[in-house]
């Protein structure tokens, strides 16, 4: 090979390389729709590493709990920007639960959390295990449906958590069986793995919110009984895990918190490495 054949393929072989690095979106910390604005940025948050706490954005349902005006700004938002439910919890408890699971298993997770949009098909792959939250609230458009439930096939993980009782549960379902119309969602059953990678989660109970225990309950709505539901794909792997009527994230935001008790934020510490380790090995 001559030398300007040579240089030919490598010039070649860095557009390609150039291009592919183009589809991942860059790192951006948005506005939340909690009332804080003060999580510190980790010094390390561009560190290359083998794990990384994907947020999933969605658009807002018209019906959605926290409806279509901002209770911050006074306006209608755009959720590409921030401020509306797929920001609830973000980005403090995406970093506390990536802190546990640096101190909790050998998993080099990255600090900071990476935010989804799904419409950047492109970019979603490099990021196997995704969480939502306050999914009553979510309405995916039909090329967004697509695009998860190709992703989910291929391999990717989803968690789902913070809908409580039976009108969230539609508003959850109507975006859910677009993605999946011919997929049941079930109970996952106690002997199944995802309880037992790391720990072993028998013993689950229903992990309520900062927000409920502050009202002196554990739940809203009619979401009194904590289910632990799930989508399989053909091979038997759970693809999408739901914590309904339940607030793991709230366990992970406020787990330093004195005031919020203990045992749900090991519990919801625990059943999030369980998810994280599950998605790796299945």
């Amino acid at each position: 090979m001559n030398s300007r054949n040579a240089l030919q393929r490598l010039g070649c072989g860095l557009a390609v390389l150039g291009a592919m690095y183009a589809w991942q979106r860059p790192f951006r910390v948005y506005p939340s729709l909690e009332p804080y604005d003060n999580v510190p940025l980790p010094p390390d948050f561009q560190e290359k590493s083998e794990w990384v706490f994907g947020r999933l954005m969605y658009p807002q349902h018209p019906e959605a709990r926290f409806g279509r005006y901002s209770r911050r700004y006074g306006g209608v938002l755009d959720w590409r920007e921030g401020g509306t439910s797929w920001s609830q919890d973000y980005p403090r408890a995406d970093r506390h639960f990536a802190q546990a699971l640096r101190r909790l298993t050998r998993i080099h997770a990255r600090s900071a959390e990476q935010p989804v949009n799904l419409d950047f098909p492109e970019d979603v792959y490099y990021w196997p295990w995704l969480c939502a939250g306050e999914m009553g609230d979510w309405k995916l458009t039909d090329a967004q449906a697509q695009t998860l439930r190709e992703y989910l096939l291929r391999g990717g993980f989803l968690m789902l958590d913070d809908f409580w009782g039976t009108e969230e549960w539609g508003r959850f379902e109507e975006s859910m069986k677009r993605v999946f119309p011919d997929r049941p969602i079930v109970e996952i059953a106690d002997a199944d793995s995802i309880f037992h990678t790391v720990y072993d989660l028998d013993k689950r109970f229903q992990v309520p919110g900062e927000w409920a225990l502050r009202r002196g309950t554990t739940y809203r709505n009619d979401g009194e009984v904590a289910h632990w539901r799930g989508i399989y794909d053909d091979k038997g792997r759970v693809m999408v895990a739901m914590s309904f009527n339940s607030d793991i994230g709230d366990s992970w935001e406020w787990a330093d918190e004195p005031q919020y008790p203990e045992k749900y934020s090991a519990l919801g510490i625990r059943i999030g490495v369980n998810y994280v380790i599950y998605s790796m090995t299945h």
